[in-house]
This record gives C-alpha cells, structure tokens and sequence, in this order.
C-alpha cells in the first residue's frame, strides 16, 4: 500500500537531495576569489605606496589597459567557444597605421574611429573566413595573420612615425571624458573617467547581458560545451563563430583608435605583447581555455586586478622586465592550479 501523498503545499516543491549550500562553496566561486584579490590588490598597493589612490593616477591606470581590457571583452567569447584570435595587437598596429595616414589626409575625428573599426572588422572577416569556411584552427590561422598583419605594418611604415593628428581626435585619448567635480556633501565626488574606460564600462554591461540574458549566449555556451552537439541541436556554430572573429577585430580597431589618440603618434611596434595581456586577463577571468565556462563579470574583475597590479608594480618604479615575468608566471599559474586540483580530487576520491 502506498503512502498518502502530503496535503502541504510546500512538499510538492521541495527537493530533497539538494545539497545545502556551504560557505566553502561561496568562498571557492572564482567571482569571490577575485574581488578578494581586488580588495588585496588595492590594500597593498597602498600600503607600499601613497599615491596609489590618487584619483588622477587611478584614472591614467585605467587609461593604460583600458584599450586591452576592450578586446579582451570579444576575445572571452572566442575562447569561450574553443577559438582563439592571437591576431589581435597586429590588428591594433594596422588600423593604427590606417588612422595616421587617414589623419594626414584629413579626415574627420568621427571618421579616424570609423576607419579605425572598418580596418579592424576587415582583418577580422579574414579570419573568420579562414576558420569557418576552409576548417583551420584559430591558433594556427591567427598566429599567421599575426605576422601577416603586423609585417604589412612593418613594410609600409618603416621606421618612421605618423605623428599628423587633429587636435579633437587627440583630445578624446588624452582628456577625461567625466572631469572631476566636487558637491556640496564633502565625501561625494565625480572621479575622472577617461573616454576608453568608459567604453569598456559600457561594452563589459552590454556583453554581459548577451552572454548571460539571451538566447545566443546560451548559444555559445553550447558550443563552447560541445560543438558538434550544438551543430546537430540547430545552433548556427560556423556563423557565430565568424561573427565572433569579425567583432573581436571590430574591437581591436576600436582599441587602436584610443590608443592612438592617447599616444598621439603610432609606430610599427606599436601595442606589442598585448596578446599575452589579455589573454592573461581572460584566463584569469575564469573563462576555460577548454571552452564553455566564463563569465563577462570574472573578465571584468580579471581586469582591474591585474591592471592594479601592474600600475602598483610600475608606481613602485619596478622594471617591465619583471612585470612582464609575472603575467607569464600568473598565466601559467592560472590555467594549472586547477588542473592540479581537479587531479588531487579524483585521487582522494579513487582513493
């Protein structure tokens, strides 16, 4: 005989078999970790240093990784879904490039940017198209256009630098686009926010939404998690997978825009080693280099801890050669430690 089912209302939705959630599980999310880390990074930092939180040297800070930070937006997506664009710094020297000549013809501020974005969706397109339509990996297609894109750079420009800017455009990479305002009430104030990390603020909020709030980001979830499973669910792969391409160049051309207006001149070597930044910023941000896990906020949180980080080191007159050595060391870091964890589980449990 079976047992009377319960008259509570409340039976009917209770699961039984979840696991209550622990401290230890909300202290081990990698979101937690790198506000920790941030909060850490901002306590030492000023410590050692009593410029550290002057509101200027903050905002110059963000200035000098917010172009990074910009492109590491669209190259979370490609790692996200098992694609990779080691392309991108050349991209920044080319459209750079393009703005200078551009600049010397004339043009307009507003079309600088344009040619800027149109040069960087160009180069994206070919990669996407190289990926997608003839089914070569990412790695190998972007590590050639790496050298294709910056040795087009290197022949046309020379040695010489392109230094012929308008002022407005000039004023958009080195002004504050939110200067500084006091208020009545003595706490409250309106901190210097320069135009290229406003722009990030703006795409990381715009990002987020469409990776976690809508059907295409589920979308890309899928193929991240399984690609061939997602092709045979009726998810577009080879599509999204080149629009991905075509945006992150859309976006390395926009990053070479602010910098360019920031620096004020270009060279052949400009934006060097950038790929390794925001790789680094993207891993950090826990999103797996095995695809289908991240998230726009740990990409977000990744950025201001290691932009802070590198700021403090050189507030603290510490050589690039160093700095450059610990974001090699934290990638590693990064992408092994839990690997290594993940082992040392399965061997307690066989154990």
């Amino acid at each position: 005989m079976s047992a009377p089912a319960s008259s509570d209302p409340q039976d009917r939705y209770s699961v039984l078999d979840a696991a209550p959630r622990r401290a230890r599980d909300v202290l081990l999310n990698w979101d937690v970790i790198l506000v920790i880390l941030l909060v850490l990074t901002i306590v030492v930092n000023t410590l050692v240093s009593p410029y550290f939180l002057d509101v200027y040297n903050l905002a110059d800070a963000t200035s000098n990784f917010s172009e990074k930070a910009i492109i590491a937006l669209g190259m979370a997506l490609l790692i996200l879904v098992r694609d990779i664009d080691l392309s991108v710094a050349a991209i920044v020297a080319l459209a750079s490039m393009g703005i200078g000549y551009a600049a010397e013809a004339g043009w307009s501020p507003a079309m600088l940017f344009v040619v800027g974005i149109g040069i960087g969706l160009l180069c994206g397109v070919f990669n996407g198209a190289l990926v997608t339509w003839f089914r070569l990996p990412s790695i190998v297609v972007t590590i050639g256009t790496m050298s294709l894109f910056r040795g087009l750079t290197q022949v046309i420009l020379g040695d010489q630098a392109l230094k012929s800017y308008p002022q407005p455009f000039l004023d958009l990479g080195q002004n504050y686009f939110i200067p500084m305002t006091e208020t009545s009430v003595p706490w409250l104030f309106v901190p210097p926010v320069p135009l290229s990390f406003l722009i990030f603020l703006v795409l990381a909020v715009i990002f987020g939404i469409v990776l976690h709030k809508t059907a295409v980001g589920r979308q890309l979830f899928a193929i991240g998690s399984n690609p061939v499973a997602a092709r045979f669910s009726g998810v577009p792969v080879d599509r999204l997978r080149f629009r991905l391409f075509a945006l992150s160049g859309m976006l390395s051309g926009l990053a070479g825009a602010l910098l360019t207006a920031r620096l004020g001149s270009m060279r052949s070597n400009i934006a060097v080693g950038w790929e390794l930044d925001i790789v680094t910023m993207v891993i950090l941000g826990g999103v797996s280099i095995a695809g289908g896990v991240g998230s726009i906020l740990g990409v977000f949180l990744a950025v201001l801890v290691l932009g802070l980080v590198t700021f403090g080191m050189a507030l603290n007159n510490i050589p690039g050669q160093v700095i450059s050595v610990y974001i090699g060391v934290l990638l590693i870091a990064v992408i092994s430690i839990p690997r290594i964890f993940d082992r040392l589980r399965a061997w307690r449990t066989g154990r």
